[in-house]
């Protein structure tokens, strides 16, 4: 006698009816005929047809997949290293959990954002939803989520929306204080600072913390200050623009690696010694950081443990517990892009 378990073909054969019927029928969908889904349901009676763990998610409302949803722009280019990073750390946790990972992307520039949050959750039904900055800041976008009845867990928090949502992430302010602290103690006192764009509040948290150790270390003068959009290209602009500035700066902190390593292409052709004329910091810890010359002293960054945590947290957690927020380690990485300013007499 055969031991061969029934298939989802089989009940739709002795049901008479199409494969993707008996699909509708297993997943509850509701634009099912009323005699069709008594003929379903008794051959899968009959044949004693096991549905597999999605089915059944399906069925009770709730899938078995946790949506990744990056924050990107059509126009601008994605910060490749670190959207790899969430997805690999997602990925890490979901195939450890047995839980499938779907990535989606919404323009945090978009009118739509809200309604673009409520059409993905409803064709998806997960477990739970994952947002990177800046869109971990986007109260409407949060407010959204909760209309939806999904759990929402920010990636990168900062500013009011940490007080109304679940994050992962990093002391931010306290990042860029380690970054300011470093520099301060090499005895620079011109600094400037390459930060990203205005919506990203946990990039202002780090020029927030960089400031508090200006002030810490008793320089009252601001830096010297540009935005860019984590790029290459943009931080390459911002260290011309100051250049043109004659800007007297003797340490430059950058928001991320990519807009870090831009800086020191330009100043590199500008004809700026790194160390020697200029010292230059990241953020991020990037496998380029390592590679590029001179080496990047900068920030590590767990992000590949951002969103691996994201993923237990939605999976261990139930709606009447809801997933609590952590606060990750940073490292600070000391390389050879980072050197006491010109003119520091040597031991």
């Amino acid at each position: 006698m055969s031991t061969r378990r029934s298939t989802i073909d089989d009940v739709a054969q002795a049901a008479g009816v199409a494969r993707v019927t008996v699909s509708r029928v297993l997943n509850n969908e509701q634009n099912v005929r009323a005699e069709t889904r008594q003929k379903v349901q008794r051959a899968v009676e009959a044949l004693g047809y096991s549905v597999n763990t999605q089915a059944r998610a399906l069925a009770s409302g709730t899938g078995r997949q946790i949506i990744l949803i990056h924050a990107h722009s059509p126009d601008s280019e994605p910060n490749s290293y670190y959207d790899a990073g969430l997805e690999l750390g997602a990925l890490r946790a979901c195939v450890a959990l047995g839980v499938d990972l779907v990535t989606r992307s919404i323009d945090p520039a978009s009118r739509d954002r809200a309604r673009l949050l409520d059409s993905i959750v409803e064709r998806e039904r997960p477990i739970g939803v994952i947002v990177s900055p800046p869109l971990s800041d986007d109260l409407d976008l949060i407010a959204a989520a909760g209309r939806a009845g999904v759990r929402l867990i920010a990636v990168s928090a900062g500013g009011e929306a940490s007080d109304h949502v679940a994050a992962v992430g990093i002391d931010e302010r306290a990042a860029g204080r380690a970054i300011g602290d470093y520099l301060v103690s090499l005895g620079h006192r011109r600094f400037g600072f390459i930060n990203g764009p205005a919506d990203h509040l946990s990039a202002a948290l780090r020029f927030e913390g960089f400031c508090d150790a200006l002030r810490a270390g008793g320089i009252d003068a601001d830096p010297w200050h540009a935005s860019g959009d984590f790029t290459f290209r943009s931080g390459s602009e911002a260290a011309e623009r100051l250049i043109d500035d004659r800007a007297d700066v003797t340490a430059l902190a950058c928001a991320n690696d990519d807009m870090a390593a831009g800086a020191m292409l330009s100043l590199h052709r500008a004809g700026v010694n790194i160390p020697g004329d200029m010292s230059v910091t990241g953020f991020d810890g990037t496998p380029m950081s390592e590679v590029m010359w001179p080496p990047l002293t900068t920030v590590r960054l767990p992000i590949k443990d951002f969103t691996d945590r994201a993923v237990r947290l939605l999976v261990e957690s139930t709606m009447a517990d809801a997933p609590a927020s952590e606060t990750l380690a940073h490292q600070l990485i000391v390389r050879e892009s980072t050197a006491p300013p010109p003119g520091t007499p040597t031991a």
